[in-house]
C-alpha cells in the first residue's frame, strides 16, 4: 500500500483476513485501501469486523470516524471518535478530528475543548494549533486567532492556510504590509494559488499600488481562467487607473461568468456612470435597486457603496439603510481589535469650575493634502480662537509635500500624522489626548477609517464636510449642515442630530487662498480653449458621474432654444466625451456646440471658469467644490435641489452669496426655462453677474472666519448639552455668542 499499488495491497490484505479471520490489523489495513479507492461502504464493513476482533482497538473507531464525518453524519462520528479517545488518550488525532466535528455539529465551546486536549499531549499539532485560530477568528478575537497561526507556522513548514489567515488579521487592522509578506509566502508554497494572487493584488490596490494589483489579478486569471471575482477585481483596478473602457469588458467578463455577482453588476452601473453610457441605464437601475434591497434584508455588506449611492436616484431612505450597513461593518472591524470601552473626558463645563479651560477638538481625514477637502478647509484648522479651542488633527494619509499639507502642519495647534499606525492605535492616542469633541472629514470617502470613530474614543463625534451624506452610524451623534441643505422636515432620512449653522455649512478657503483670481487683469482669453468669442457658453465643470439622461435631454433643450450657444464640459473622465458628443446629436445638437477642455490645477480652473456665462448644475448629485468655484469665479448658476443632501448643496452655496435666490429652481422645466430665459436676457444676466462678482468680498459664503466662529459655537453647544446631561438633539446655531455660554 506504501508503494501505492492499492490493487496488490487489496489482494494481499484480503488474503491475510482469509488466513486469519480475527486479524483485526489486517481487517484495518484493507478497511484503509477500501477508503482510498473511494469505496466507503467496504471499508465501514471492514473497520468494524477489525472491531469484531479487537473492541478496544482505538484506530478503528477513529478511521471509522472519519468516513461518517466525510459522509456528514456528525453524531455518529461523534460518538466513534470519542470511543477512540476512550481506549486510547493519548490519541491526537482523534481529538483534533473530534473537534472538527463538533465545531460543524455547533458544538463550539467543545471543540475549543479538544483543541486544547490535542495541545495539551502535544502543544505543536499544527492542525489543533490552526484549527483553534480559525475559532478563534470567526469569533473576532484577532489576536488569539494571530498567536495560533504564528504558533504553527513556528512548528511546521509547508502549510499555506495559517499565512493566508494571518494576512486576513494584518489587512482588517491596517497592517498592510505584513498582510503583503504572508501573502508572499502563500505564493512561495504555491505559486499557482489564484486565490492568494487575488487577495495579494486587493491589498496591493488598497494602498494605492495598483499597477502590481493589475499584475496579479491578471496572473490569478491566466491560472483559472474562469474565476469571475479575479476579473471583477481587475476591472476595479483598472477603473482605479483610468482605463474604464477596459474596466467594462472586465466586469462583462465577470458577469458571463457569474451572471449572478451583486458586486459586479453595481460596480459595472457604476462605471458607466462615469461615462455616460446610458443604454441600458434604467433596467440595471431596477435590478441593482433590487440587489439592494435583498441586501439590506440580511447580513450582506451592500454592493453599492454609500459615496456611489449619493449620486444615484436610489430612495433616501434605502440611501441611509446602506450607510447603516457600512456603519455596522465599521462597528465589526473595530470589535476585532478587542478593546475595552474607553473613558472619556469629565462632562465639565468650559472654564468652569474644576472644567477645562479649551475645548478639544480632534479633526480625523485622509484629505490633509493635495485634494479638495484642504483647498476648501486649508485656513480653517489654523483660524480657530486658541483661547477657547485646542485643535489636533490625525493625518491618515502620509505627507504628500504638497503646500496644502505643509500649511496645515504649520497652522493647526496640533498635527499628528498617524498614517503608519494601526487604527486601534490611533483610537489609543485620540482618546490619551482627551479629546471631547472629534469630527469625522471623511465620511464613506476613499481613505476613511471609521473604525476609529466605531471605537468610539471621544464622548461626541461629529460627520462634517467630506461625505455629502448621512453616515448611519449609532457611534456618530452629530452631522454638520444647514437649513436649506438639510431641512429638518427630511431628518428621517438622517442618522445624526442635524446642526444647522448660519448661511452655508459648506466651508472654503477662497478669500485667503484664491484672491488673485478677482484681479480682472488675470482673466485668461477664451481662445486659450477653444471657446468660442461670439456664442453663449453654458458650463458645467462637474464630474460624468454626475449627469444622466434627463438633465443633459435638458442641456440639449436648452442649447437648441439659445441660438449661437454651447455647452463647455471637462473631459473628467476623457472616455466620457465620446458617447455625450453622439448623444448631443441624436437630440439635434450641433457638434460645435459641445466643446470639451481638460482637468486643470486649481487656480486656473477658477480664473478660466468666468469665461462661461452661466453655469447649469447637475441635479442628481450637485456642484459642491466646483459650485463654489464658479460662484467665486463670478459666475452664476441654475440649481435644481431635490431631497438628498448632495443634490441641494449648489442651492445652498447660491443662498449664501445674498444674490442666490434667482439661481434655485423647483422643477425641471423651470431649470430649463431659467437658463434660456436668462441666456436671452443680456442685461438681467449681466446684473446678476454684477451683484453676484460684488457680494464676494462681503457675502457669508466666502467669509471663513465667520464661519469658523459659528463652527465653534455648535462645538459648545454640542459639549454643553453633553454636560447637561442631555441627549444629542437637533439645533440651530445662531450668529449670538450669549447662546453658547463657556460657564453657565
Amino acid at each position: 500500500m506504501e508503494s501505492g499499488d492499492l490493487s496488490r495491497a487489496l489482494q494481499y490484505y484480503k488474503e491475510a483476513v482469509k488466513l486469519k479471520p480475527t486479524f483485526s490489523d489486517a481487517y484495518l489495513n484493507l478497511g484503509n485501501v477500501y477508503k482510498a479507492l473511494g469505496m466507503a461502504a467496504e471499508a465501514i464493513v471492514c473497520y468494524q469486523r477489525a472491531l469484531q476482533s479487537k473492541p478496544d482497538y482505538a484506530m478503528a473507531y477513529g478511521n471509522l470516524a472519519s468516513i461518517y464525518y466525510e459522509q456528514g453524519n456528525l453524531d455518529i462520528a461523534i460518538n466513534h471518535y470519542r470511543q477512540a479517545i476512550t481506549y486510547d488518550t493519548g490519541f491526537l488525532e482523534a481529538y483534533n478530528n473530534l473537534g472538527n466535528a463538533l465545531k460543524d455539529a455547533g458544538k463550539v465551546e467543545e471543540a475549543i475543548h479538544c483543541y486544547r486536549q490535542c495541545l495539551s499531549l502535544q502543544p505543536s499539532h499544527p492542525q489543533a494549533l490552526t484549527n483553534l485560530g480559525n475559532i478563534y477568528m470567526e469569533w473576532n478575537m484577532m489576536s488569539a486567532a494571530a498567536q495560533c497561526y504564528k504558533a504553527t507556522l513556528s512548528v511546521t513548514t509547508g502549510l499555506s492556510a495559517p499565512f493566508n489567515n494571518l494576512a486576513i488579521i494584518y489587512k482588517q487592522q491596517g497592517n498592510h504590509a505584513d498582510a503583503i509578506s504572508c501573502y508572499n509566502e502563500v505564493l512561495r508554497i504555491d505559486p499557482l494559488a489564484a486565490d492568494g494572487l487575488v487577495n495579494r493584488g486587493n491589498t496591493y490596490k488598497e494602498i494605492g499600488r495598483v499597477n502590481e494589483a493589475i499584475q496579479d489579478y491578471s496572473h490569478a486569471i491566466a491560472i483559472r481562467p474562469n474565476m469571475a471575482e479575479a476579473h471583477a477585481n481587475l476591472a476595479s483596478a483598472y477603473k482605479d487607473s483610468g482605463h474604464v473602457e477596459a474596466a467594462i469588458k472586465s466586469y462583462r467578463q465577470a458577469l458571463a461568468i457569474r451572471p449572478d455577482f451583486p458586486e459586479a453588476t453595481c460596480n459595472l452601473l457604476h462605471t458607466l456612470q462615469c461615462v455616460c453610457d446610458w443604454d441600458d441605464r434604467k433596467r440595471m437601475f431596477i435590478e441593482v435597486d433590487g440587489i439592494l434591497r435583498r441586501q439590506i434584508k440580511t447580513s450582506v455588506i451592500p454592493s453599492v457603496q454609500p459615496f456611489h449611492a449619493i449620486a444615484y436616484p436610489l430612495d433616501p431612505i434605502l440611501a441611509l439603510e446602506i450607510s447603516r450597513k457600512y456603519a455596522a461593518h465599521c462597528s465589526v472591524i473595530a470589535s476585532r481589535f478587542s478593546l475595552p470601552a474607553f473613558n472619556h473626558p469629565l462632562p465639565l463645563k468650559i472654564k468652569s469650575s474644576g472644567g477645562n479651560k479649551r475645548l478639544k477638538i480632534g479633526y480625523v481625514s485622509s484629505d490633509f493634502g493635495n485634494h479638495p477637502l484642504s483647498h476648501l478647509m486649508g485656513s480653517v484648522f489654523g483660524m480657530h480662537n486658541r483661547q477657547n479651542m485646542e485643535v489636533f488633527c490625525y493625518a491618515l494619509s502620509p505627507n504628500d509635500g504638497t503646500e496644502w499639507r505643509l500649511r496645515t502642519q504649520s497652522e493647526a495647534e496640533h498635527f499628528k500624522d498617524v498614517s503608519a499606525m494601526a487604527s486601534d492605535v490611533i483610537a489609543r492616542l485620540i482618546n490619551e489626548d482627551q479629546i471631547q469633541i472629534l469630527i469625522n472629514l471623511n465620511g464613506y470617502t476613499k481613505g476613511a477609517r471609521n473604525e476609529i470613530f466605531a471605537m468610539q474614543p471621544a464622548p461626541i463625534q461629529v460627520s462634517y464636510m467630506g461625505f455629502p451624506g448621512t453616515t448611519g452610524a449609532n457611534y456618530i451623534q452629530y452631522l454638520v449642515t444647514d437649513e436649506f441643505v438639510s431641512p429638518l422636515k427630511y431628518s428621517h432620512i438622517y442618522s445624526e442630530k442635524l446642526v444647522h449653522v448660519p448661511h452655508c455649512y459648506f466651508v472654503n478657503d477662497y478669500k485667503q487662498k484664491n484672491l488673485d483670481v478677482l484681479d480682472p487683469n488675470c482673466r485668461p482669453k477664451r481662445s486659450a480653449y477653444g471657446l468660442p468669442e461670439d456664442k453663449f457658453i453654458f458650463g458645467c465643470f462637474n464630474q460624468l458621474y454626475k449627469m444622466d439622461p434627463e438633465i443633459f435631454t435638458t442641456w440639449c433643450n436648452i442649447l437648441k432654444r439659445v441660438p449661437n450657444s454651447a455647452l463647455w464640459l471637462l473631459r473628467f473622465p476623457a472616455a466620457g466625451e465620446m458617447r455625450l458628443r453622439a448623444y448631443a446629436a441624436a437630440q439635434g445638437v450641433k457638434p460645435d456646440q459641445i466643446i470639451f477642455t481638460d482637468v486643470a490645477t486649481k487656480n486656473e480652473h477658477i480664473r478660466r471658469c468666468s469665461l462661461a456665462d452661466l453655469c447649469l448644475d447637475t441635479p442628481l448629485c450637485n456642484a459642491h467644490t466646483t459650485g463654489t468655484d464658479v460662484l467665486w469665479a463670478g459666475l452664476p448658476m441654475v440649481t435644481l435641489p431635490l431631497e438628498k443632501m448632495a443634490t441641494r448643496v449648489a442651492g445652498s452655496l447660491c443662498l449664501a452669496t445674498g444674490v442666490g435666490e434667482e439661481m434655485i429652481v423647483n422643477s425641471m422645466q423651470e431649470y430649463e426655462d431659467r437658463a434660456v430665459s436668462l441666456a436671452l436676457n443680456p442685461a438681467k444676466l449681466q446684473d446678476l453677474t454684477n451683484r453676484l462678482k460684488q457680494s464676494r468680498l462681503s457675502c457669508p459664503l466666502f467669509d471663513t472666519s465667520r464661519w469658523v466662529t459659528n463652527l465653534e459655537r455648535a462645538y459648545l453647544k454640542m459639549w454643553n448639552l453633553y454636560c447637561a446631561g442631555q441627549q444629542p438633539q437637533h439645533f440651530k446655531v445662531t450668529e449670538d455668542d450669549s447662546e453658547y455660554p463657556y460657564d453657565h
